[in-house]
């Protein structure tokens, strides 16, 4: 179905117009001024695919009325008529983009073919935007496609370096969901808690570099095995970093800077404060947490009561004072988590 206003204000030429336009469009409509035409559209929001309108309106210019319209369709046909053969006012109608320009008095001939290309040039525009929208939907699923597979991978990876240390891959789950709830409740925006979700999983990939006979080790560490230990920070950044991958840049970043302390006295680097990026300490935080209410070869569960309190002996030590305040506002959210994923020795993770 195809419709057509015309506006037109000497009442012989709009009839005329409307008859000749009647035997190419289904619905003709006409109006005399700028503010009938305007009451069409809004009557007829889906029907008009073309305006034909005279420069000269008894309320306006048609120019500046098809302008007005197109703020509403951008892909309605025009066709201006004038009975002035003024520069000016041609270059404002080219300017503007219309499909015809007619000098009065005209042959209706000429106004039916303007109108038809006008019409033309509306359905074609339609469909190049459909056929963009169509495009645009299928690179956002095979984006999609691409970040789901390209987490599942990073993740799966995370899972071969905490299983070298005798990890589950539940501690990964709930660590990265506890990261995601803290970077939320810091004011991120959402999108950067979903990148902290995904790549937080990655900040002990340097693992696999550690030898068995330190990573593997029963009991204490003796100081060469603790200065072997945490190069895994350093080897995880030499891992990650590089690449044009944004999420593999911030599990870089995650990487060499978990084990950074409030107050200087972390490694690798000894930053301290608000020199640790954000995701650094969002993860520290997280980590330890599970670490602390989860069983280890070298050490059983702590109750959470139990990790909450050690971890409030360490606020603006190990920790960012304001960032753990902020987690721990809400341990149900925390527990829920815990009970949602627990322990187990499987690696099939959700992507």
């Amino acid at each position: 179905m195809t419709g057509l206003l015309v506006v037109e204000d000497e009442p012989t030429l709009a009839r005329a117009l409307g008859r000749v336009f009647a035997d190419h469009f289904d619905h003709v409509h006409v109006a005399g001024t700028a503010r009938e035409a305007r009451a069409v559209l809004a009557q007829h929001p889906h029907i008009i695919d073309v305006v034909f309108t005279d420069v000269m309106l008894p309320d306006g210019d048609g120019i500046s009325l098809v302008a007005e319209l197109r703020q509403l369709d951008p892909t309605l046909g025009a066709v201006v008529a004038t009975g002035v053969d003024d520069p000016r006012t041609a270059d404002r109608a080219v300017e503007l983009g219309v499909q015809g320009y007619l000098l009065k008095p005209f042959e209706m001939t000429e106004a039916r073919i303007n109108a038809a290309n006008a019409e033309h040039w509306r359905r074609l525009e339609q469909e190049n935007q459909d056929h963009r929208e169509r495009l645009s939907g299928l690179v956002d699923v095979r984006t999609r496609a691409l970040e789901r597979s390209r987490a599942e991978t990073i993740t799966r990876l995370s899972v071969a370096a905490e299983h070298r240390d005798m990890e589950t891959s539940s501690h990964l789950e709930r660590m990265s969901a506890y990261a995601a709830i803290l970077a939320r409740r810091a004011g991120l925006d959402p999108d950067h808690c979903e990148q902290i979700r995904l790549a937080s999983p990655m900040h002990d990939i340097g693992k696999l570099g550690i030898p068995d006979h330190v990573l593997l080790h029963d009991g204490p560490f003796t100081p060469e095995q603790r200065r072997i230990m945490g190069t895994h920070t350093v080897l995880g950044h030499r891992i990650l970093a590089g690449s044009e991958s944004p999420l593999l840049e911030l599990g870089a970043t995650i990487a060499l800077t978990h084990h950074e302390w409030w107050d200087g006295s972390g490694y690798p680097c000894g930053l301290a404060g608000t020199d640790i990026p954000v995701e650094g300490r969002i993860v520290a935080i997280a980590d330890v947490f599970d670490a602390l209410a989860s069983p280890r070869r070298y050490k059983p569960a702590f109750g959470v009561d139990q990790a909450v309190e050690i971890m409030r002996s360490e606020r603006g030590t190990h920790f960012d004072p304001w960032l753990l305040d902020r987690f721990l506002d809400d341990l149900d959210e925390l527990l829920f988590i815990r009970s949602a994923h627990p322990d187990r020795t499987d690696v099939a993770l959700a992507g």
